[in-house]
């Protein structure tokens, strides 16, 4: 069966905003000076500014504006006895391919989307777009296939492969191809039966997989003979759940009620990828909402309306972003149901979010495996029950990503581009950036210095003097600040700056004492 992935209108996308976050100082590769470690990424000045201002909103959404869901922050290592109860020593695992060329490991569930978002085949794909004949592949697979693709058969054997395909196509048209048939066709040996190709270096693919455990593990204790093996735990929800009775003996709440935590996760994925989509070690949003069983299908629902709106209020562009229900076969083992929220990223749609209908599994199996009471007593019906679980779990970085990619926005101004973060107010890691207009001139210097000083008892605000006008327009839009003022030699005379808008670039003229009443009205 044929797949067509919906491909992005700017497959360049992903670059042009990668490159702005290290240029910037959004998010720099780990441990860089070293040659980095994979898929370890360090968040910069700006990078931290708009990671704590997406969870500021969150909490401030879940926590602050509602009186039924109390914080929280749990351990990051937790009792082994913890992840047997959730079942993630025992299940918590995914099912991997290995190369038997290069020695990637990928995950079988996943390979078709790591080979459609490869080097070796975007670029195939580019080379084919359009109307072209079977030379364009040819001689694609003697330059380019040979640097990407060393392994793949077409590039191996490329007139034994393509007398197979003789009879597929004659013209081909890029994004209109068979997918799995093409890739399967140009992977495949001279006994012409389509093969998987490796993403990495194209060689065909075993049909056979195995299952790897995702847990990281550590040892607790000064000597690793008699030190405890511990994991750093993979989610942050199972430290809400070991505290229910905690907070039913501290916080006496009725139901429904929730618990919600931000904090790091780790997990020691497979095939990490897509710059910081998926890592290893990542920071999520979780909530953990307690009803009645008779009322979970009614909350989960609310919770679903709940996180759209959160996301739509904060600018995500509603093209951009589904929210996608689980099929019967999808759900987990324990899940009701389960709903994704999917960004539409430069490789496609990919998951944000989760808000599942746990039912009762997690109370049940801590319960069962801690021999403590972790059911609920209801004063009025005088009985005890299992409430039921809503979970809303989001990921930090995942998010951040998809605000900075929804956000980028190129412009021609004259004869110039500009670019600019249209991020969400609440979102922007500077709401205003002072500059000066003459830096050699203290009277000016001294007015924009202090008039910044009076901003930052406000809200996040910057001094700049480093550049020319312009040039500090275009690197404060390319940061999403919304507002920049300009201290110049008339406000010397008049007592006035000018603040220009991030988005319209129209500038207005005000007094000196009205700036941050002016910002601050406009945020």
């Amino acid at each position: 069966m044929g797949i067509t992935p919906k491909i992005s209108s700017d497959n360049k996308l992903m670059e042009k905003v990668t490159a702005l976050c290290k240029r910037r100082g959004f998010i720099f590769p780990g441990s860089e000076i070293y040659g980095g470690l994979a898929n370890s990424w360090d968040y910069g000045p700006y990078g931290v500014e708009l990671k704590n201002n997406i969870k500021k909103a969150w909490w401030e959404s879940n926590v602050y504006l509602r009186n039924d869901i109390y914080g929280m922050d749990a351990a990051i290592i937790m009792h082994p006895k913890t992840w047997e109860a959730s079942g993630h020593i025992k299940n918590f695992s995914d099912p991997v391919i290995k190369c038997s060329a290069c020695g990637a490991l990928i995950r079988s569930d996943k390979v078709w989307d790591e080979i459609w978002n490869s080097p070796w085949f975007l670029s195939l794909r580019e080379t084919l777009s359009g109307e072209k004949d079977s030379s364009y592949l040819l001689r694609w697979a003697q330059h380019e296939g040979k640097k990407l693709s060393p392994n793949l058969s077409l590039v191996k054997d490329p007139e034994v492969t393509m007398s197979w395909m003789a009879d597929l196509h004659h013209t081909f048209h890029g994004v209109d191809l068979d997918f799995k048939n093409f890739a399967g066709m140009i992977a495949c040996s001279s006994s012409g039966v389509p093969k998987t190709p490796c993403p990495i270096c194209g060689n065909a693919l075993p049909d056979t997989c195995t299952s790897v455990n995702l847990m990281l593990e550590t040892y607790l204790g000064p000597v690793k003979e008699t030190a405890e093996q511990v994991f750093l735990r993979p989610e942050t929800a199972q430290g809400m759940f070991v505290n229910f009775a905690n907070i039913l003996d501290s916080r006496h709440p009725k139901l429904p009620f929730g618990l919600a935590q931000i904090g790091k996760s780790f997990r020691n994925e497979i095939t990490p990828g897509n710059f910081t989509f998926r890592t290893r070690e990542f920071e999520q949003m979780e909530i953990e909402y307690f009803c009645r069983p008779e009322d979970s299908d009614k909350v989960y629902e609310e919770w679903v309306e709940i996180r759209k709106k959160w996301y739509l209020d904060l600018g995500i562009k509603p093209e951009n972003i589904r929210f996608r229900r689980h099929a019967e076969d999808e759900l987990a083992h324990y899940a009701k149901a389960c709903t994704d929220v999917e960004y539409f990223f430069p490789w496609g749609w990919s998951e944000l979010e989760g808000i599942a209908n746990r039912a009762d599994f997690d109370l049940k199996q801590h319960a069962e495996y801690s021999g403590r009471d972790l059911t609920y007593f209801d004063a009025v019906e005088k009985k005890r029950f299992f409430p039921h679980i809503i979970e809303p779990s989001g990921g930090v970085d995942r998010c951040l990503l998809a605000f900075l990619t929804d956000a980028y926005h190129e412009e021609q101004v004259k004869e110039d581009t500009r670019v600019v973060l249209r991020l969400n107010a609440k979102l922007a890691p500077v709401k205003a950036a002072v500059l000066p207009l003459l830096k050699n001139r203290d009277e000016i210097v001294g007015i924009a210095k202090k008039l910044s000083g009076e901003l930052k008892k406000k809200m996040n605000a910057v001094y700049d003097d480093t550049a020319n006008i312009g040039k500090l327009y275009r690197r404060q839009d390319e940061v999403g600040t919304l507002f920049c003022v300009t201290v110049d030699m008339e406000t010397l005379a008049d007592k006035q700056v000018t603040v220009r808008d991030r988005d319209s670039m129209q500038q207005v003229r005000i007094p000196l004492e009205n700036v941050e009443k002016y910002i601050s009205d406009k945020l």
